[in-house]
């Protein structure tokens, strides 16, 4: 039987900053695919709603289904979290009220047809799932590393012949060029991963790709040693990359090491950017997410920036910076260790006016061929009131 599957947000906190109340949590990017194409290869249908803050409804990303707030549904229908990423497909899933479990965490539920489904239902079947539970933005870096590798796999497909003058150490098998432009000089090693570049791409002379690696459609690389990172569609990328989530249509396109670190849409990152992602104790690090004091569990998080958000050149960011959506950072070269979203400088009260933040979005948007419409400018409206409420 087949399902309708449904997308369910959790309440906003502070283990989702910066991208709490800024886009559905189902649309940030586990290993290479995002956590609702991960739900729907698993489940075998593509997501009809997801069930996010009223403020996002109206959400729209390329591929984005309807974005609303939770309301009853009826069966055959799976209700998967959007803090859970599945590997494999789904087991067969029994034609009663069931629960999805991972190691006994609930990361989803399920109802027959003619079944609602409006909530927890305590004397659900219980159908242990294989996959990531994520308990935080940081939880994208193990997460990284453990579902990179077999991504890459599945999208090794039929590759172009080996780009002329470039050098490949380890196996070619685990090079897949899709239609990509690769200049002469550039170093692919595949030792520990396959590298896998799609269509559009452009990878200039001086760059080393090490495997696992993943960049997406439109993607430029522009220089620079670039290893176990995920590469959104549409990013320019340049200088020292470890371990790093793009979501897309972001840009770094100068020097400056950049690790651990979650990267949303649309930011620009001024040239000599760096990340620290260890402490100089080798200790786990701990976030500051708007006051509240967040264990992550983790030796190495550089930083978590929201969508929209800019760095001046030099901008220095400290082991666990959260850098807010929206914020722009230019006034200190070593900002705090929490920006909040919308931030005018980086250090004090200030706050960027609404309408100066869609100005920004205004020009930079068309730079990638996205138009900014009436929908575009009132949604991202919403999300800065709620941001700065």
């Amino acid at each position: 039987m087949s399902h309708v599957l449904y997308l369910l947000d959790p309440d906003p906190g502070p283990p989702w900053l910066p991208f709490a109340g800024v886009r559905p949590l189902s649309e940030l990017r586990a290993g290479a695919h995002l956590i609702r194409e991960r739900w729907e290869a698993f489940v075998g249908a593509e997501t009809t709603e997801i069930f996010a803050l009223p403020h996002l409804a109206g959400f729209a990303e390329p591929g984005t289904p309807v974005v609303t707030e939770r309301h009853p549904v009826t069966g055959p229908a799976v209700i998967g979290s959007s803090t859970f990423a599945p590997r494999g497909l789904a087991p067969d899933l029994p034609a009663v009220p069931f629960r999805l479990t991972c190691q006994g965490i609930t990361v989803g539920w399920g109802v027959p047809a003619g079944i609602a489904w409006d909530g927890p239902q305590p004397h659900a079947q219980t159908v242990e799932v294989q996959g990531v539970v994520l308990h935080g933005v940081w939880d994208l870096f193990p997460a990284l590393e453990r579902l990179l590798p077999e991504d890459l796999l599945g999208l090794l497909g039929t590759s172009d012949a080996i780009p002329r003058g470039a050098i490949v150490m380890g196996d070619p098998a685990w090079l897949a060029v899709h239609g990509a432009a690769v200049e002469p000089g550039v170093v692919f090693d595949t030792t520990h991963g396959p590298v896998v570049l799609e269509s559009g791409v452009e990878v200039r002379a001086g760059a080393r790709l090490e495997g696992p690696l993943w960049v997406g459609a439109n993607a430029h690389v522009l220089g620079g040693a670039i290893r176990l990172s995920a590469i959104g569609p549409r990013c320019n990328v340049r200088g020292e990359l470890s371990n790093c989530v793009f979501l897309g249509y972001a840009n770094k396109a100068h020097d400056g090491f950049v690790g651990h670190t979650v990267v949303g849409r649309w930011v620009n990152l001024g040239a000599g950017t760096i990340t620290s992602n260890l402490k100089n104790t080798y200790g786990q690090v701990r976030l500051d997410a708007a006051g509240t004091g967040v264990d992550t569990g983790l030796q190495f998080v550089g930083s978590l920036i929201g969508d929209h958000a800019k760095t001046a050149i030099g901008t220095l960011l400290g082991t666990g910076t959260i850098v807010g959506a929206g914020a722009n950072v230019f006034d200190v070269v070593r900002p705090p260790k929490y920006v909040p979203a919308f931030a005018w400088g980086g250090v004090g009260p200030g706050r960027m006016t609404k309408e100066g933040f869609l100005k920004i979005v205004a020009r930079v948007l068309p730079r990638r061929d996205v138009a900014v419409d009436d929908a575009t400018r009132a949604l991202l409206g919403r999300v800065y009131d709620w941001c700065v409420r």
